[in-house]
C-alpha cells in the first residue's frame, strides 16, 4: 500500500526506494514487462502515485537452463572481478554465434570458463559489451551483471572509453595524423564499408608511426568512434591498407613475392590489427582502469622479420 505522503511520486522512483525491490533500471524493466501492477492495472514508469494504491511486484521468470558451451576455444583472461571480465581475444575467434559460426566463439569460451554465471543479455550474449572483428586480436570488455553492462555501455556511448590499436600497414607513414571522413556502406558492395558512402556517419581515427620499415609501418591508432571496420577503411583510404586485409587491402598478385620481407608481408594470414590497450572506469567503484593485451605470436613474428631486415640494412 502506498502511503499518502508519497502522492505525486513516480512509480519507478518510489519502488526503487523500497527495500529488496532492485535498482531503478531493474524496476523500469519490470514495469515495461508488466510485472508491476497498480490496483491491478499495468502502468508506465512515469505513472504518478495518488496515495493509498495497492502495488504488486511479481518476481522475474526463471531463465531457461543455458546450453553447455560448444567447442570452446582457449580463453586468456587479463582481469576478473564480480562486476567485469577483461579478455584477450585470439585472432580467428568470432565474438558471437552467427550464421556459419555457431560454435567455437568467444561466447562459448566465456561460458565454459564461467559455467555458473548468469550473463546479462542471456547465454548467447554472455555480457559482451563491444566487439572485435574475427581476425582482429586483443583486449575486450565483458560485464558480469546487468548494472555493470549498463555502466560500461554508457561509457562507450559517451565516448569515455579510450581504445588504442597496433596496425601494420603497407607504405611509409612518416608523421602522425588523423582521418575524419564519414563512413557508411559501400555504394556498390553492401558487405564493405567506405568513405565514399552517401550517408556516412561521423568517424575519427588518429594514428602515429611507431616503427618504419620502408615497405610497411607499425602504427599506434587511437579510435574515437566505433564504426564498422573503421581503422581498416580509414587507413586504406589514405593509401595505407592494413597488411593481410583481404577486404580493404592489396590484391594478391599471381607471381610469388621475391624477397623474404615481401613473402612475410604477403603471407600474413589475417589483418595485422591488434586491440592493444583500453582505458575505462570501473562500473561499480569508479576506479580508472587500463588494460593491455600482448601482441599475438603471428603479428610479433612478422614484426621481427621486419626489424631484422632493418638491422641488416643498417649494418651493411
Amino acid at each position: 500500500m502506498v502511503p499518502d505522503g508519497h502522492a505525486g511520486e513516480r512509480i519507478d522512483r518510489w519502488l526503487a526506494e523500497q527495500p529488496g525491490t532492485g535498482t531503478r533500471s531493474q524496476i523500469e524493466r519490470a514495469i515495461e514487462a508488466g510485472r508491476v501492477l497498480v490496483d491491478g492495472r499495468r502502468v508506465k514508469p512515469s505513472h504518478r502515485l495518488r496515495g493509498g494504491e495497492r502495488v504488486e511486484l511479481s518476481p522475474p521468470p526463471v531463465p531457461p537452463e543455458e546450453p553447455v558451451a560448444r567447442d570452446a576455444p582457449p580463453l586468456s583472461v587479463l582481469y576478473c572481478d564480480d562486476a567485469m571480465i577483461v579478455v584477450d581475444k585470439a585472432p580467428g575467434v568470432v565474438v558471437h554465434p552467427a550464421a556459419g559460426h555457431r560454435s567455437g566463439t568467444l561466447v562459448d569460451a566465456l561460458r565454459a570458463r564461467f559455467p555458473a554465471a548468469r550473463w546479462p543479455g542471456g547465454a548467447e550474449r554472455a555480457g559482451i559489451v563491444h566487439r572485435l572483428d574475427r581476425d582482429t586480436s586483443g583486449v575486450l570488455l565483458v560485464a558480469r551483471t546487468v548494472e555493470a553492462h549498463e555502466a560500461l555501455a554508457r561509457q562507450f556511448r559517451k565516448r569515455e572509453v579510450g581504445k588504442e590499436y597496433l596496425a601494420l600497414v603497407y607504405g611509409d607513414v612518416r608523421v602522425p595524423g588523423r582521418v575524419d571522413d564519414p563512413i557508411g556502406r559501400h555504394p556498390r558492395d553492401r558487405k564493405r564499408m567506405s568513405v565514399a558512402a552517401r550517408r556516412g556517419r561521423r568517424a575519427l581515427t588518429e594514428y602515429e608511426p611507431l616503427e618504419r620499415f620502408g615497405q610497411a609501418t607499425l602504427l599506434r591508432v587511437a579510435l574515437h568512434t566505433g564504426r564498422t571496420h573503421q581503422i581498416r577503411v580509414h587507413l586504406a583510404s589514405r593509401g595505407w591498407p592494413v597488411v593481410g586485409d583481404r577486404t580493404y587491402g592489396r590484391r594478391r598478385g599471381r607471381s610469388k613475392p621475391a624477397g623474404s620481407v615481401e613473402r612475410a608481408l604477403a603471407g600474413m594470414p589475417r589483418q595485422a590489427l591488434h586491440a592493444w590497450k583500453i582505458r575505462c572506469t570501473h562500473p561499480v567503484d569508479g576506479r580508472a582502469l587500463e588494460f593491455e593485451a600482448p601482441v599475438p605470436a603471428d603479428f610479433a613474428s612478422l614484426l621481427e622479420v621486419l626489424r631484422r631486415r632493418v638491422r641488416d640494412a643498417g649494418s651493411g
